[in-house]
């Protein structure tokens, strides 16, 4: 029986998608900036939904789109939409963001902000299970692909926010560079102070400005979380 992951102002289904909720997808929902109160905001590869459902928690904005290109996690993420108090600000589309991207800007749209947890694992790790590999690989979406779309249709004014390994910071903020986008704020995320940095928050807009830097720990020891993970997640968590 699939239990429902409980937030303290939505609850999540996670029973018909690959990809369940990790970390990852909590810690970009929390972290990225709304400070430009966003009017439009696009969650790309939205799995189960969790990151469009945080930012609907976290702004006004009234456009907060997802695309999903598996069909099972797309109707997750419907499903969730549907069931939240944002039903109608949060829409999702079955599509690969490469034609979704296209379409977009041939309508001349754009998103203030772009948010995703990509794949990012390897095809040397693929699995026998394709909606698994979808959701976990680069080449179902290599970096390049997912920079150069969402290049397309982000505003002038636009934020692109994302998690990735920590080993892959400099290619994204190469690839980034060499679409004119620029790093703005980067946040590295360590499990614990003894353990090694696993994954980076990147921020990047179309403006140079100076980068703000930031560590995250998680846990100081097992279940005993840090004071900035715990005011970073605080109102999503329910024991937090």
């Amino acid at each position: 029986m699939d239990k429902p992951f409980q937030f303290k102002e939505f609850k999540v289904h996670q029973d018909k998608t690959a990809m369940k909720i990790g970390t990852d997808g909590v810690l970009l929902g929390a972290w990225c900036s709304i400070d430009n109160f966003p009017e439009a905001i696009l969650d790309v590869g939205s799995g189960t939904g969790i990151i469009a459902l945080m930012l609907a928690q976290r702004s006004d904005s009234m456009t907060i789109d997802a695309v999903e290109i598996d069909e099972n996690g797309y109707e997750q993420s419907v499903e969730n939409f549907e069931q939240s108090d944002w039903g109608d600000r949060l829409y999702c589309y079955n599509s690969s963001f490469q034609e979704f991207a296209d379409e977009i800007a041939e309508e001349q749209e754009t998103y203030d902000l772009i948010v995703t947890n990509p794949p990012f694992y390897t095809d040397d790790f693929e699995t026998k299970n394709a909606a698994r590999n979808k959701a976990r690989f680069v080449s179902s979406l290599p970096f390049e692909d997912l920079i150069k779309n969402a290049v397309k249709i982000l505003s002038e004014d636009g934020k692109f926010s994302l998690i990735v390994p920590f080993k892959e910071e400099q290619e994204i903020i190469r690839l980034s560079n060499a679409h004119s986008l620029f790093l703005n704020r980067k946040c590295l995320v360590q499990g614990n102070p003894k353990s090694e940095i696993k994954r980076v928050l990147l921020e990047f807009s179309f403006r140079q400005v100076e980068i703000i830097s930031e560590h995250l720990i998680i846990e100081i020891e097992r279940h005993q979380y840090t004071k900035e993970y715990i005011n970073l997640t605080k109102n999503f968590y329910l024991k937090m």
